[in-house]
This record gives C-alpha cells, sequence and structure tokens, in this order.
C-alpha cells in the first residue's frame, strides 16, 4: 500500500551504504542527554524527512500539526525529500538550517549514524521521560534502531515481508491454501508454473536474487539467522541456517527451470513499480513483497483474486509459521543540534503516541511501529493487511543487525548468493568462508 518513491529510496541508499558514501566516521560530538534547552520555552526546530510523494508530504503536514497543536510552543520547520547523503552532510557541518530531528529509509545505517556520533543516544531521553521502549516497540524492531548499546534512532513506522498469490492460480491447480512450510512452498511452486515451449506461461514463484525482493536477507529473515558472533564476528560461515537458506533456494532454481531460463524470463518482465509487475499480470503466481505492494495491485485492477499470508519457514520451524522479514523508518536527534530536548519532544511524539502513529499509519499505508498501535481500532486498512501487522508484531520475526559499516555485509551476503545461485561459485561451504572473511576485514577497516 505505499508508494514506490520510499522503496526505490531505501535501494538507493542501500547502494550509498556499499559505495560507503554514507554517514562517516567523523565523530560529531554526541550528546548523553545532556541538553540543555528549555522545551517549553517558545522554539523552533528543523525536521528534515525523505517523503516526497504529493499524499505522504501532505501526511507528514498532519502528522506535524498534531504535534505542533500538543506542543503550541514548538515550531517544526519541514523539510521533505533529503536523501541519506544530504542529511550526512547536513548533520556533519551543523548550522542553523541543519536539522534537529532526521528521518530516513533505511535501517542499513543505524551502525554508522550511532558510532559515528551523527546522531544522540536516545536512552537519556527515553529514561527521562519514563518511557520503556523494550515495552513499546515489537522486538525486531527495537532491534534494528540500536548498535552497540547506543539507541541513536527509533522506530518511525516499519515494513513487513510476506507471500503474495493469486488466487486464481491456486484454484486452477488445486491448491487450497497458501504454503507454511518450505516443502509446500516448493511443491505449489512447481504445481503453479506452466511453460510454453522454451519460457513460460506462469511461472509459480521467481526465486532468483535479482528477483523483486527476493535478496538475501529477506529470505533469511525466514531462517531466523544470526548474523555475528559475541564477538563481533561474522556468523556467515557458522550458524547453519545461512547454509540451508542458500540450499533451499538454489534447489528451486534448479526446480523451476535453471538459472539461466529464468533470468531469460526475468528479463521480458516488467519492472517492479509499474503496473507490469509480473505479480500483477499473472505471470508469476507468487511474489515475497512488502505491505505496500497490495495498494499498488490492487490499482493495477488485475484479473484475479490476491491473497495475502506470511512467508512460509523452513520445515524445522514450523511452529514459527508467521514469521517475517521486517524494516523501516527511522528517527533520530542530531548531536550537533542545541535544541535536544524540543527535538525529543517532537521524536517521542512521532514514535510512541499510539493515535499520532496510528493516524500517520492510516496515512501512508504502511505498517504501525508501536505494538499498541499494531492492536489500535482506529486502525484503516483492508482486511488482508493486517496479516503484515501481524507478522510484525510477531516475536520471532527479525531483521538484519545494525554495523559499523552500514549495509555492507549485506551486500557481500547478496553478492555472494549471485555467484551461487548462477553456478560461479558451487563450493557452498568454502563461498559461505569466503563471505565471512570478507565482512569481518571490512568491518575491521572501518573502525
Amino acid at each position: 500500500m505505499r508508494t514506490a518513491i520510499p522503496s526505490v529510496a531505501r535501494k538507493a541508499a542501500f547502494a550509498l551504504t556499499v559505495s560507503a558514501v554514507l554517514v562517516t566516521t567523523a565523530c560529531t560530538g554526541q550528546s548523553s542527554s545532556g541538553a540543555e534547552d528549555d522545551a517549553s520555552k517558545e522554539t523552533t526546530i528543523n525536521f528534515w524527512h525523505a517523503w516526497s510523494a504529493d499524499s505522504e508530504v501532505k501526511a507528514v503536514k498532519t502528522l506535524v500539526a498534531g504535534f505542533e497543536k500538543a506542543h503550541p510552543n514548538i515550531h517544526v520547520n519541514v523539510v521533505g525529500n533529503m536523501t541519506d547523503d544530504k542529511i550526512n552532510q547536513a548533520l556533519r557541518t551543523g548550522g542553523g538550517k541543519a536539522p534537529d530531528v532526521i528521518s530516513s529509509f533505511t535501517t542499513n545505517n543505524v551502525g554508522k549514524f550511532c558510532s559515528s556520533g551523527a546522531l544522540v543516544d536516545l536512552n537519556p531521553f527515553f529514561k527521562k521521560s519514563g518511557v520503556d521502549p523494550e515495552k513499546i516497540f515489537p522486538a525486531a524492531m527495537n532491534e534494528y534502531t540500536q548498535f552497540d548499546g547506543d539507541r541513536c534512532a527509533v522506530p518511525l513506522l516499519g515494513d513487513a515481508y510476506g507471500l503474495y498469490y493469486n488466487k486464481t492460480a491456486f484454484e486452477k491447480a488445486g491448491i487450497t491454501s497458501p504454503p507454511k512450510t518450505w516443502s509446500e512452498f516448493e511443491a505449489d511452486a512447481k504445481k503453479l508454473t506452466i511453460t510454453k515451449g522454451s519460457t513460460y506461461k506462469q511461472l509459480g514463484f521467481m526465486p532468483d536474487y535479482h528477483g523483486w525482493e527476493t535478496t538475501t536477507e529477506h529470505y533469511l529473515g525466514q531462517f531466523s539467522p544470526t548474523y555475528f558472533d559475541s564477538s563481533g564476528k561474522s556468523n556467515v560461515a557458522k550458524d547453519p541456517a545461512f547454509k540451508a537458506a542458500f540450499t533451499l533456494q538454489k534447489k528451486l532454481v534448479g526446480d523451476l527451470g535453471g538459472y539461466q531460463k529464468l533470468e531469460k524470463f526475468r528479463a521480458t518482465l516488467g519492472d517492479e513499480w509499474g503496473p507490469k509487475h509480473p505479480f500483477q499480470t499473472g505471470q508469476v503466481a507468487m511474489q515475497l513483497d512488502g505491505e505496500w505492494r497490495l495498494g499498488m495491485a490492487l490499482d493495477a485492477k488485475p484479473g484475479f483474486e490476491i491473497g495475502v499470508a506470511p512467508l512460509p519457514v523452513p520445515d524445522d520451524q514450523a511452529d514459527q509459521y508467521g514469521k517475517g522479514y521486517i524494516t523501516g523508518t527511522i528517527a533520530g536527534v542530531a548531536a550537533n543540534s542545541t535544541k535536544q530536548n524540543a527535538a525529543w519532544e517532537f521524536v517521542k511524539y512521532i514514535t510512541t503516541d499510539t493515535d499520532a502513529v496510528v493516524g500517520f499509519s492510516n496515512d501512508i499505508h504502511n505498517v504501525p511501529s508501536t505494538l499498541a498501535a499494531l492492536k489500535s481500532p482506529k486502525l484503516k486498512y483492508d482486511p488482508r493487511f493486517k496479516t503484515f501487522l501481524d507478522i510484525a508484531a510477531n516475536p520471532n520475526s527479525s531483521s538484519s543487525p545494525a554495523s559499523i559499516n552500514g549495509g555492507v555485509y549485506l551486500a557481500t551476503i547478496q553478492n555472494f548468493g549471485y555467484d551461487y545461485e548462477s553456478g560461479k561459485v558451487t563450493d557452498l561451504d568454502k563461498g559461505l568462508a569466503g563471505a565471512a572473511q570478507q565482512i569481518d576485514t571490512d568491518i575491521a577497516q572501518a573502525k
């Protein structure tokens, strides 16, 4: 139900992370709730965010208006359509026009934001306000907004990933319900695949890592891996969850026709953000995607009924069916801000006030980011959207942990995935060991 803009921005931010353009390691002078401004006095704070679509800009204005009504002495100057690199530059330079509060679409950079001191640790502010983040935020969101004990960010709405499926195609194939385990998923994907000469009339599922949202981290969310050990070293070669995920995905690629055939077919399909997305056209019967896809698919007016369910889990984790990969938008207070107490009042309102979070969720069509908001009767949504609310609230749902060099380690895993599924790398154990070594080297160099 989200527009394409935010996820595109997320992918752009991820690319910037990989090239190390984002938050530098130069210290910006972190505050530990030593802010001295009087939040009860008349003041104006600057809020920079990345939303740009008209409906989203309107939603932000409504959110800000609610805060200003509750805090008439604090005025908010809003600056939208800000990418992470622009935000990073402003956080480094500071000044009167720099942001006091920022919002970013990518969680990959939390480790950099925290370790560089660009954003203040909000733990002291939470403590001073008598708010326990462990009790108000879903577990995965609570995890991805902190790094090394530093909570430099808070969740501001979220994204949950699940399985979309073509109910009409399911009925024709004699499938009565969405798959819950990987073996059921694999069987359904094969049953739903209809070949046409050397290509496909209908593909059950596009498993390639180059597909639409079928990234390694989104798959891995169903396997509950531990990315790093207690000493901070990569666990990619040690945790069997990684080997299981790569093995099962590679087998599915082979069962559905092989990498070359799938890639040739994928090259003929529509892009992720247009009306010709292959799930919406019926060319692909099942799709891994986020909650925003529902609205986009409905707007495309497909000639079939859309079903939504959690993504299947490995057979040995059947009791955890219902979990999924979680990510989302984050907010934080600039370390260079001279108005941190006022900035905190704004951040606290937009991220912990139940009605504010619910209202913003209704307007943006993203998943609410507090446990109370997820259960609010004021939420307005298509009944199928509840699947994503349940995934977000599920304690077994997970995200990718923060790292000092942002999402570089995720790019390393993804690149290995490309090489393994294509056959460029054939020794899985050796390949995972190499990826782990590269991750450790990159992190060591970033410190």
